[in-house]
């Protein structure tokens, strides 16, 4: 039996990792993908503070120390000062995926005008997506499933769509999911090789 895929779940925010309030991020993160994934995964947890070495050591510890191929953070994404997500991530990329920051954005700016305050990236390393989120659970969940219409179609494509692909492409494990939350896209010349790698 293969052993369950890893993904790294990071909550940065300053707050929270000090005790002052319970961080939402991660229950949310752990909560979606959970009925997201049909795959056995495993989460490696870290709830850290706004430092952008912290955040850069970290990124690179899950990746390259801990073996995941996919790690999702969430917060320190807008233009405040302590704000330093994106910078950090940037920093340990091998390549930029602007469109899932794009897309996110995107979403967002469906609820609230203040959505392109947010800076939101996406990166390859190695053989890993690192794709940063919003911080509020709400927020997180649209941006991963789209938004749908009332009959339950799909009104705007959610970025996890594309994120089982992506990984196929960079050589990362095989995921699938329950199409019921969120629809994998793959090309019909994808769709057919088997799970495993």
């Amino acid at each position: 039996m293969t052993s369950p895929i890893r993904i790294g779940l990071v909550s940065i925010s300053d707050r929270a990792s000090a005790g002052v309030y319970q961080d939402q991020g991660i229950p949310s993160l752990e909560q979606w993908l959970g009925q997201a994934l049909t795959t056995p995964w495993e989460a490696v947890v870290r709830l850290i503070p706004d430092e952008r070495a912290v955040i850069e050591q970290t990124l690179i510890e899950l990746v390259d120390q801990q073996g995941c191929g996919l790690v999702l953070t969430t917060g320190g994404t807008g233009p405040a000062v302590r704000d330093v997500t994106p910078e950090a991530t940037l920093a340990v990329a091998d390549r930029e995926m602007p469109g899932f920051g794009e897309q996110m954005r995107q979403i967002s700016l469906n609820f609230v005008p203040t959505a392109i305050l947010s800076r939101q990236v996406a990166v390859i390393r190695g053989q890993a997506l690192i794709i940063n989120l919003p911080g509020q659970p709400k927020s997180i969940r649209e941006t991963l499933e789209g938004l749908r219409h009332a009959d339950g179609t799909q009104k705007v494509h959610g970025i996890f769509a594309a994120v089982p692909y992506c990984l196929d492409l960079i050589g990362a494990a095989r995921i699938e999911t329950n199409e019921a939350v969120c629809k994998a896209f793959r090309p019909k010349s994808a769709a057919a090789k088997p799970a495993g790698g």
